[in-house]
C-alpha cells in the first residue's frame, strides 16, 4: 500500500494504454508509433570501445565518473551551447546519469526542502510532462503543480505567475524540446526563467534530452543563457542523455550539469540510493560526446520524417509541425477515442495525449484533445503509418 502523499501518483502511461486497447486485435499490420524509443542504429565505433574496456566491469565504478568523462562534457556544453572560454571549468559541476530520469528523480528528492516561506513547497510543472517529474514530486512530498502549455501559450507554460504561488515554489521544471509538443524555449524565455529563479530562490530542472533533434536552428539552451546573463549557475541543473541524441538508449548513459551546491546534494543521495554508471559505459559516453558526425547523420533521418509528415498533413488545419523532437502533437477531439479507432481499424498505435497530462487548477486537461505520435520507426515504416493516420483523421474530419 502507497504511503498517503503517494496516492496522487499519476498511473504511468503505458500501462493505462495497454487496458484501453485491451485483448482487441489491430485492423492492420502493426506500426507501432507510441513509444519514444530510438530505432536507428547506433554509433558503431561504440561497440569496440566496450569490448576494449570489458575487464573493468570487474570493479566498482566511482560515484562522480572518470575525468575524462566530465571532461568530455565540458567540451561538448562549450562547443554546443558557445559558453565562454573557461566558464564551463569555473562554474559547472558535472555527475554522470543512467540515464536521465535517474537523475530528474534524484535532483527532487535532494534539493526540495521540508518548507519554503513556512509553507509546503511546490515544483512547477509543464502540463503535458514527463510522468517522473509528478512521481518525484510527491515522493519529496512536495505539491506538483500542472502549468498548462497549450497552443495558446506557444505549447510551454506561461511565466506570467501569481507572486503566492512563486513565493512557495522550491523548483521549476522545463522540458526544452518539449516532450511532446516539439516547442523550443526562446532565449528571453530562459532569461526571464532564469530571472525569476533568482528572484524568488528556486532551482530550474531543465530537461534538454531532445536538444540535438531539432529543425533549423539548433535550440539555446539554459547553460547558454545563463553565462550570457551572468545568472547564478546555483540556480540551474540541466540534464542531457545519449539516448536520443546518439540512438543510446539502452546504454543508460546521461549527465546532469549545474552548479556546485546543487551537484554536490544530487551526489551525496545519488552514493547512497543510486549506481554508479559502468566504466565501460562511460569510456563509450566519453566518445559518444566527441562525436558530431553521427549526430547530425541521426537529425538528417528524422528530418526526412518530418518533411514527409509536413507534406502529408498540410491540409488539415489540426497539424502543426514541432520544431524539434521527434514527437507529433496533433489535435484529434478525444485523444482515447481516436487512439482505440487507429488501434482497432487501422493498426497504428499511438499514445493518447491525456495520458501525458493533468486537469490544471482550471479544471482543463491540455493534452485531452491529442494524440502522440513517435517518428522513431524506419522512414518507409513511417510513411506507411502516417498514411493510414492521415486516411483517419480526414474521415473524422468529414
Amino acid at each position: 500500500m502507497l504511503p498517503e502523499r503517494l496516492t496522487a501518483l499519476p498511473e504511468y502511461a503505458f500501462p493505462r494504454l495497454r487496458a484501453l486497447l485491451g485483448e482487441t486485435a489491430p485492423g492492420k499490420p502493426q506500426i507501432d508509433f507510441s513509444i519514444g524509443e530510438p530505432k536507428h542504429a547506433p554509433p558503431a565505433f561504440i561497440r569496440p570501445i566496450l569490448d576494449a574496456h570489458f575487464d573493468k566491469l570487474a570493479g566498482y565504478p566511482p560515484i562522480e565518473g572518470t575525468e575524462s568523462f566530465r571532461a568530455a562534457v565540458r567540451d561538448w556544453l562549450s562547443m554546443r551551447y558557445h559558453l565562454p572560454q573557461g566558464w564551463a571549468e569555473q562554474n559547472l559541476k558535472v555527475l554522470p546519469l543512467n540515464g536521465t530520469r535517474e537523475g530528474l528523480f534524484m535532483s527532487v528528492l535532494a534539493t526540495t526542502p521540508e518548507r519554503k516561506n513556512r509553507q509546503r513547497p511546490a515544483v512547477l510543472l509543464p502540463n503535458p510532462f514527463y510522468q517522473c517529474y509528478a512521481a518525484a514530486t510527491l515522493t519529496a512530498g512536495a505539491e506538483p503543480i500542472y502549468l498548462s502549455a497549450t497552443q495558446e501559450t506557444g505549447f510551454l507554460p506561461s511565466l506570467d505567475l501569481p507572486e503566492p504561488m512563486l513565493e512557495r515554489t522550491a523548483a521549476f521544471f522545463l522540458c526544452s524540446p518539449a516532450n511532446p509538443q516539439g516547442a523550443v524555449a526562446s532565449r528571453d524565455y530562459w532569461r526571464r526563467l532564469l530571472e525569476l529563479a533568482q528572484k524568488h530562490d528556486f532551482l530550474i530542472f531543465a530537461d534538454e534530452c531532445y536538444s540535438e533533434i531539432y529543425r533549423g536552428a539548433a535550440p539555446v539552451g539554459v547553460l547558454q543563457v545563463a553565462a550570457e546573463i551572468g545568472a547564478d549557475p546555483n540556480r540551474v541543473l540541466a540534464f542531457h542523455s545519449l539516448s536520443k541524441r546518439s540512438n543510446l538508449a539502452g546504454l543508460r548513459s546521461g549527465f546532469v550539469a549545474g552548479g556546485e551546491a546543487p551537484l554536490a546534494a544530487v551526489q551525496r543521495l545519488k552514493a547512497y540510493g543510486g549506481a554508479p554508471n559502468p566504466l565501460p559505459a562511460l569510456h563509450a559516453a566519453e566518445a559518444a560526446w566527441r562525436d558530431e558526425a553521427h549526430v547530425i547523420a541521426n537529425r538528417a533521418l528524422y528530418a526526412e520524417k518530418f518533411a514527409f509528415a509536413d507534406e502529408l498533413f498540410t491540409s488539415l488545419p489540426a497539424y502543426q509541425s514541432p520544431e524539434a523532437g521527434f514527437f507529433l502533437w496533433i489535435r484529434v477531439g478525444d485523444g482515447e477515442s481516436v487512439t482505440k479507432d487507429l488501434w482497432r481499424e487501422d493498426g497504428v498505435k499511438v499514445l493518447p495525449g491525456s495520458y501525458l497530462s493533468r486537469r490544471d487548477a482550471d479544471g482543463l486537461d491540455p493534452g485531452a484533445e491529442y494524440i502522440r505520435v513517435a517518428l522513431v520507426a524506419p522512414l518507409e515504416q513511417v510513411r506507411e503509418g502516417l498514411g493510414r493516420l492521415h486516411e483517419r483523421l480526414l474521415t473524422l474530419a468529414s
